[in-house]
């Protein structure tokens, strides 16, 4: 592909997207004494994910809000009803009076690869003139954070310029396929911008849309992965899984018979090579449902069974 076939690509996946991409304008009362209450307004971005009118953006851009406003590109104004958010993955779901509206095409951010482009686009500034665009490439994939413990596939990092009123926009890959929504930058970096990936977004609205709230299974115990560095320190021949750090008390863990020590291989069926495929298979295993969980103590692999309870509600 040619330099001028590829500008003719990406304007045009631009194009398309910027269609979707909506301002959310959210009003909270701030103050008391001696000033008393005073209305505090903030602004982002989201993008339409529905005709019907359902619109994702940052739970902190809605986060303690009285009133919720939605802006299309064209100038419509809407009031936006929140239907449900989730703190911990910064995803909120919002619904506005519509119909017929253009919507954004979701892609699949299991299959991203370091380099690819990567396309943001929001209400940067809230400056007018419709949402701002701009280019760079996927710099990480699954990048842990200290903040984003419950995002299953980690964070995208990417080096597209975000700036302030991007929050809740789309990442997008170079066919305007949304491939995440960009959540925070790192203030005193350059180029390092994170996004949500999509698939977590997905995994949150049907949560809320099906359970009315994102419903978590927990296990009941802290964890880390095995590495080199963790196999030779507590000399251990495993080279995958995850290490048992601590069970809680009468947690689901600690009733099928977990220990501190011991290596979680597989669970549900699925097999747990690290953090993350642990946080994957929880999200996909039920509740109070006999399942069984496989480890390994002293050498030896064990078989047992037991039933996830749902996790507590973050405020």
């Amino acid at each position: 592909m040619g330099m001028n076939d590829l500008e003719t690509k990406l304007t045009g996946s631009i194009e398309k997207l910027s269609e979707s991409v909506v301002i959310v304008r959210s009003t909270r009362v701030a103050g008391g004494f001696p000033f008393g209450a005073v209305p505090v307004r903030g602004s982002g971005s989201g993008f339409i994910i529905d005709p019907k009118g359902y619109v994702v953006t940052n739970y902190h851009v809605i986060d303690g809000a009285k009133d919720v406003e939605v802006v299309l590109k064209d100038g419509r104004t809407y009031g936006g009803k929140v239907i449900g958010g989730d703190r911990q993955t910064d995803v909120v779901l919002v619904k506005i009076d519509g119909n017929g509206l253009p919507a954004a095409k979701l892609g699949d951010s299991e299959k991203l690869k370091v380099g690819q482009f990567a396309l943001a686009i929001g209400n940067a500034l809230d400056m007018p003139g419709g949402p701002t665009a701009s280019l760079g490439v996927i710099s990480a994939i699954a990048r842990p954070l200290p903040w984003a413990d419950f995002i299953f596939e980690g964070l995208i990092q990417t080096d597209a310029a975000i700036n302030p009123g991007n929050s809740g926009g789309p990442l997008a890959d170079s066919d305007g396929n949304v491939i995440g929504m960009n959540t925070a930058i790192v203030p005193f970096a350059q180029g390092v911008g994170f996004a949500i990936p999509v698939n977590t977004i997905k995994w949150v609205i049907e949560q809320i849309t099906e359970k009315g709230r994102v419903v978590r299974p927990m296990l009941g115990i802290s964890a880390v992965a095995i590495n080199k560095m963790i196999a030779s320190q507590f000399n251990l021949k495993a080279t995958s899984g995850v290490l048992v750090g601590e069970v809680s008390q009468n947690s689901p863990a600690s009733k099928a018979g977990l220990h501190n020590g011991d290596i979680v291989e597989e669970i549900g069926g699925y097999q747990v090579k690290n953090i993350k495929d642990l946080l994957v298979a929880l999200s996909k295993l039920p509740i109070n449902k006999a399942i069984s969980i496989k480890f390994i103590r002293t050498g030896k692999r064990y078989t047992a069974t037991v039933k996830l309870e749902e996790g507590p509600i973050a405020n």
